[in-house]
């Protein structure tokens, strides 16, 4: 079994969860998990401006996504920072290169989830995992997102990401807050549920 997990990341956070879901995901027997990340679409220059070209620089030996990635996936993970309460652009952009997928059905029966990241408690996270799930539907894949089952995301005890929908976790506003342990434990919950799903599927 195959799984894909396939990520933007400007500064890193959602590249740090991307590793630690395909981690999870190759830890269940008979699964094999790899990590890709979409390609970018801001120059040097502006990620400079941004404070990101350093992420950027570090994420260049993980391979880039493309359709065939997806199509050749038995389940396939998705990482996306928040914009507005929405997806990346980069994200947008990759997804809407995989009409030829919709077209023959390929992705049709995969499982497939969502996490993402914020830079506040209330920075979108619920409505960005909310609003990319409409392509997985159209493309006819079945969601996987993180059931009450992961009592991580019940405490108030901390600051903590995650809902029903999927793993997240918060950046703070300056960037400075790294997914802590619960939060990484959220998406490897999300990783293996996905990778054991996709085992029963295929059986």
């Amino acid at each position: 079994m195959n799984i894909a997990i396939v990520y933007y990341s400007m500064y890193g956070h959602i590249q740090a969860m991307a590793k630690a879901a395909a981690k999870a995901a190759g830890e269940v027997p008979g699964v094999s998990a790899a990590v890709y990340r979409v390609p970018e679409t801001l120059s040097d220059d502006i990620l400079g401006k941004m404070g990101a070209l350093d992420a950027a620089k570090a994420q260049a030996d993980v391979p880039l996504a493309t359709p065939e990635v997806l199509a050749q996936a038995d389940g396939i993970l998705f990482g996306t920072p928040t914009r507005f309460g929405n997806m990346t652009g980069q994200m947008r952009q990759f997804l809407d290169s995989t009409g030829g997928l919709w077209a023959k059905g390929a992705l049709i029966g995969k499982p497939a989830g969502v996490f993402t990241s914020s830079g506040t408690q209330h920075g979108g996270q619920e409505s960005t995992i909310l609003t990319f799930i409409p392509t997985l539907l159209h493309q006819g894949m079945l969601v996987v997102g993180l059931p009450y089952s992961f009592t991580g995301q019940m405490g108030v005890d901390e600051i903590v990401g995650g809902s029903p929908y999927g793993a997240s976790t918060i950046a703070g506003g300056d960037g400075s807050r790294t997914p802590s342990e619960r939060d990484l434990d959220g998406v490897r919950f999300q990783a293996r549920r996905l990778a054991e799903i996709a085992k029963k599927l295929a059986a």
